[in-house]
């Protein structure tokens, strides 16, 4: 077996450290998906970001493809986000009234992103995935949401929902904690099926007041979306007066300046955005066409509220990370480096004889131990759990920092390099031996 560099014992700080928190903190963590529940042990403790890299309170460097999930295309403490941030804290941390730093940040996205005409800024993706349901219904003036199973849009009781007993169905609750009446109207399908989409839509069409979704999932591992599908959404929306929702928190700024939607030529109604939007600090964003934006209070009726919304530390950020973005545009890069990573991965993976898939999207990738495309999230949850949990864990020992769950998309930043490539991949042939070994 090849020698560790990352011993258990090596991490005896990081053990104590969760230890403590579980006496104060539930579970020991302040998110779910930190807890290492899908691949077993106990999370790490981290003390610092570099680059490519993260540093354990042990002492242990470990080579980052989770990128704090998503917002950190730039790679951790990227000089002029650091920057931004310095300055604009000498000022204050937080007026709880309008900045022109806000307006700079709107009007960068407006005129990035496609299909937003006006925008508002608010603290997570949650809250944007929140208020842009509320708003979907107060223009529309309809109750029924669509959503779809695998794809995440926070902790939003509405959309906190698992299958009934049928294939098409109105969904349950699928927490303690949420009503049965928070989830009534909202009607769960299957992502890329073009047949239930359909028939929905004949059966609810007038009752509809939009459809949200991730338009290229990254909740359930990252699943491409059939083109025909978000087409047949657009114009199943379109004819039946319901609004078109993106969730592009994670792909928004991702998958190319103008997301996902840029990449698939599509045009929603409203984009929900977050993660890279806020350059690594808490910021969500919902924006879409003009006419339904001015519903928002204070031009509309529809409220909502925030008051650490437009936080001058969190825009700073984002918007330092976006004017990077725009100037130095680092997606061919981006593409390289991932393209190289995945089709070394799926070539040592099918020289040691492990089924796999291996979906990618500009920097963004899943390696699910599965025979079959997977294409929603039935297929999804047919993937070897065990299989990936001994690939993370003989990763992690060699000193690489994957999303420690199978259902997650893993991300390349531009801080990342052919060098550190080529040791991934070097790494990931003997612990893909490995997992067949054990597996």
């Amino acid at each position: 077996m090849p020698k560790r560099s990352i011993q258990e014992s090596q991490r005896n700080r990081s053990r104590q450290a969760f230890e403590r928190a579980c006496r104060v903190i539930p579970g020991g963590v302040n998110s779910p998906a930190r807890a290492f529940g899908g691949v077993g042990g106990q999370p790490l403790f981290f003390v610092r970001g570099e680059g490519p890299y993260l540093f354990d309170i042990d002492g242990n460097r470990y080579l980052d493809y989770v990128g704090s999930w998503g917002p950190l295309i730039l790679g951790h403490g990227h000089p002029r986000i650091v920057e931004a941030i310095q300055r604009t804290l000498r000022d204050g941390t937080t007026f709880g009234a309008p900045t022109e730093l806000e307006t700079q940040l709107a009007e960068l996205i407006v005129e990035l992103v496609p299909s937003i005409q006006m925008v508002r800024l608010v603290c997570s993706g949650t809250e944007a995935a929140m208020s842009a349901i509320r708003l979907a219904r107060g223009f529309t003036g309809r109750d029924m949401i669509v959503k779809f199973s695998g794809c995440y849009h926070g902790h939003v009781d509405s959309l906190l929902v698992a299958a009934g007993s049928s294939a098409t169905t109105l969904g349950v609750p699928n927490s303690p904690g949420v009503p049965r009446n928070a989830t009534a109207d909202t009607l769960l399908l299957r992502f890329n099926d073009l047949e239930q989409l359909r028939g929905a839509f004949q059966e609810w069409g007038d009752r509809i007041a939009g459809v949200v979704l991730e338009p290229v999932p990254g909740n359930m591992g990252l699943v491409m979306p059939l083109e025909e599908f978000l087409h047949e959404l657009r114009r199943l929306t379109h004819n039946h007066g319901a609004l078109l929702i993106f969730d592009e928190v994670i792909t928004g700024f991702r998958v190319g300046l103008g997301g996902a939607q840029e990449s698939y030529k599509q045009q929603p109604d409203i984009t929900i955005l977050g993660k890279i939007v806020g350059g690594g600090l808490p910021l969500g964003a919902y924006g879409g066409r003009a006419d339904i934006m001015k519903k928002v209070m204070p031009a509309g009726p529809v409220f909502q509220a925030g008051t650490l919304s437009g936080n001058p530390l969190a825009v700073a950020a984002g918007l330092a990370t976006l004017q990077q973005l725009r100037q130095h545009a680092p997606y061919a890069w981006l593409e390289q480096l991932c393209r190289t990573l995945v089709e070394g991965l799926g070539q040592s993976a099918g020289m040691v004889g492990l089924p796999h898939q291996l979906p990618r999207l500009g920097s963004m990738w899943t390696l699910f131990f599965n025979a079959n495309p997977v294409t929603d999230y039935d297929t999804a949850r047919t993937s070897d759990t065990k299989r990936f949990s001994l690939f993370f864990w003989g990763m992690l020992e060699r000193g690489f920092y994957l999303p420690c769950s199978q259902f997650e998309a893993a991300f390349v930043s531009a801080a990342h390099t052919e060098e550190l490539i080529a040791q991934t991949l070097s790494a990931a042939r003997e612990a893909l031996a490995e997992v067949l070994d054990h597996g």
